[in-house]
């Protein structure tokens, strides 16, 4: 019988620790347009292997000087910017913030890198690695360009790319009314994420312990044309 995977969760991901971040922002421009909320969910993994999500971190931020914000994007997110109460953080104070319980997660979990997990995560990554250069950042713990996206994810597990329709596709509640709010994101985000790893844990563990069998030529059914034996 295949022994299963060390649960080592640094070898997991290949040294990198899974954090899900998500942003509100002014508009689609990451130069141009104002880093309004940033939230950061730790994905940590327990002794038997199964991923879960600790609590959300965020802040607002302080948009950057010049920063450019569409009024379209405003009602979407329902941010005011210049709401009295708002207790918005400078951009590098906002990054010190999100950055201190990475760093410490990944100390813990000996992982070399994080890597940010998004829905369309080239976008949250986009902003974020725009505020490091905005501010001069020197101690980013996440991979500048490598992320794991759910939405190409979530296609692959329950045949949806929107988050909502994938949270629902997933057996999860979905609130329509504190959506692109960056903290329920990131958590809705977060327990996709899990739910995705640890459904393709629930069936390498039947696999390997034979409760079911994969198809003799799995890669056939995938890549059409002749195909040849393989030889052992």
């Amino acid at each position: 019988m295949s022994q299963p995977p060390s649960l080592n969760y640094a070898q997991r991901f290949r040294g990198f620790l899974p954090v899900v971040v998500d942003v509100e922002t002014g508009g689609f421009d990451s130069d141009r347009d104002a880093l309004l909320e940033i939230a950061a969910v730790v994905i940590r993994m327990d002794n038997e292997g199964w991923v879960h999500p600790e609590p959300a971190v965020s802040t607002h931020v302080v948009p950057f000087p010049g920063a450019n914000i569409d009024p379209r994007a405003l009602e979407i997110t329902g941010i005011d910017p210049t709401h009295p109460f708002r207790a918005a953080l400078d951009e590098k104070e906002a990054l010190d913030h999100i950055f201190r319980p990475v760093r410490k997660a990944m100390r813990e979990a000996d992982c070399q890198r994080a890597i940010l997990v998004g829905h369309n995560a080239s976008f949250d990554l986009g902003f974020l690695n725009a505020a490091i250069r905005r501010t001069g950042h020197k101690r980013s713990p996440f991979h500048l360009f490598s992320c794991f996206d759910t939405a190409t994810l979530a296609g692959l597990a329950y045949g949806q790319t929107v988050l909502s329709k994938a949270v629902a596709a997933a057996g999860m509640d979905w609130n329509s009314a504190e959506a692109h709010s960056a903290v329920y994101d990131t958590e809705q985000t977060a327990k996709l994420f899990c739910g995705i790893v640890n459904r393709w844990k629930a069936m390498d563990d039947a696999y390997r312990s034979r409760e079911i069998a994969l198809p003799a030529w799995p890669l056939e059914a995938a890549v059409p044309g002749p195909h040849l034996p393989v030889s052992t």
